[in-house]
């Protein structure tokens, strides 16, 4: 599949090559374009720990570094490269590659890798694609996620074409590789084909459907070969000098391609914020199902900002699982200008198995950060799990400081 891949960018950049015409913005020649380009430059330390009932107390101090170019553009291409460097700089942890470690997990293994390659092409404001090693999410990251709360991120070889009228937006990805996260460990070969469309009929409603069909050729994870297919409404109003937003997904995830087992699942999710002054909250429901052999799962979706920071459901119960959760913000105005954008967040979930309804435990997470500068910033993260009735995760509490520098 990668000669497809290989195949349609040279396609592309032939006719891009003859019919691009450069605008006064645009570099002259691709040495300029390259000269005229920026530095990518980001660093995150972070030191976290790790409790877990059944486990050895884990504590991990890492350093990621990620560092590249972004050219300028010329007859409408753009091009970015980017390496990731992963370091260990202390501390006693599993860091999720063999052989495994008597600790509780912390998956940010050390390694340095390429991760992102990408050559971009802007024909004009309806049309652009883009090929290559790319970072693909799409609306609440649910199904489709960078990953970035771990130091290494997830990347896709794939190649990518938007489609921009008026208020009508599409996507459609076809993935040849997955660059996972823990090093190249968990990469993964696939031929996946992702679309999503949306369509703003006002601020107060988009209306997106979606369709993510991913056949994975990896044994390990054949049989997350999937399809998931579904809707999502969301948009914001205001009442009562208040200002609201909601979301709300429907989806239907079934077998396909390469799986050798037969599963038929579905998921919904529903929610409102608000925000008055310094003040904002939010409800949030969302329901994975399960049939008792297997649950409703995300292979390339996000880990970290659903159901809870303690990473208790990173597998999913073969019951399922619902998921009930309360978020408080506060961001004060009189914070010191040393402490611009001070938060402080708090937010408790309550857990249990779709499918049965058995008790699946609680988690309270909080958290506080503020910038350092325009360019820096840090945050303190807290996460306790605790446990419910028998089929429940274990009990854990995960403790997490970051300082990020974007250049």
């Amino acid at each position: 599949m990668r000669k497809v891949v290989v195949r349609a960018v040279g396609a592309a950049v032939g006719v891009a090559t003859m019919a691009g015409v450069a605008n006064a913005e645009e570099a002259a020649s691709v040495q300029e374009a390259i000269s005229e380009g920026e530095l990518i430059l980001h660093t995150r330390a972070r030191y976290e720990t790790l409790e877990q009932d059944g486990q050895n107390d884990a504590d991990a101090l890492t350093l990621r570094t990620r560092v590249g170019w972004k050219t300028a553009t010329w007859n409408g291409f753009t091009g970015l490269i980017e390496f990731e460097d992963v370091r260990d700089l202390g501390g006693d942890y599993n860091d999720g590659l063999p052989p495994s470690e008597p600790y509780a997990t912390i998956a940010d293994p050390q390694g340095t890798e390429l991760n992102r390659l990408q050559l971009r092409w802007q024909l004009n404001q309806h049309f652009a694609a883009t090929i290559g090693r790319q970072t693909v999410e799409f609306d609440d990251k649910r199904f489709l996620d960078g990953s970035n709360a771990r130091q290494d991120t997830r990347t896709l070889d794939a190649l990518r074409g938007d489609l921009t009228m008026g208020a009508l937006k599409a996507a459609y990805v076809y993935v040849d590789h997955v660059n996972n996260t823990t090093a190249e460990y968990n990469d993964l070969e696939t031929e996946g084909h992702l679309l999503n469309a949306s369509y703003a009929f006002s601020e107060q409603f988009k209306l997106t459907g979606f369709m993510y069909a991913l056949d994975f050729d990896t044994a390990s994870a054949i049989n997350q070969s999937s399809n998931t297919i579904g809707l999502r409404a969301a948009g914001e109003f205001e009442a009562f000098g208040i200002g609201f937003d909601y979301s709300a997904s429907v989806a239907n995830q079934r077998d396909y391609g390469n799986a050798t087992v037969n599963y038929d699942l579905d998921y919904w999710q529903a929610a409102l914020s608000a925000e008055l002054g310094e003040w904002s909250g939010r409800v949030w429901y969302e329901s994975l199902g399960g049939d008792g052999t297997r649950g409703f799962f995300v292979p390339l979706g996000s880990s970290n900002n659903f159901q809870g920071w303690a990473s208790a459901f990173t597998t999913k119960p073969a019951d399922g699982v619902n998921d009930f959760n309360v978020t408080v913000q506060y961001e004060p105005e009189w914070a010191p200008d040393s402490l611009e954008g001070l938060t402080f967040m708090a937010r408790y979930y309550d857990f249990e198995a779709e499918r049965t309804g058995v008790d699946f435990g609680n988690e309270l997470d909080m958290s506080v950060g503020a910038k350092l500068s325009d360019r820096a910033n840090w945050s303190l993260e807290y996460a306790d799990y605790q446990t419910g009735d028998v089929g429940s995760p274990a009990e854990r509490t995960r403790v997490r400081f970051m300082v990020q520098y974007t250049f």
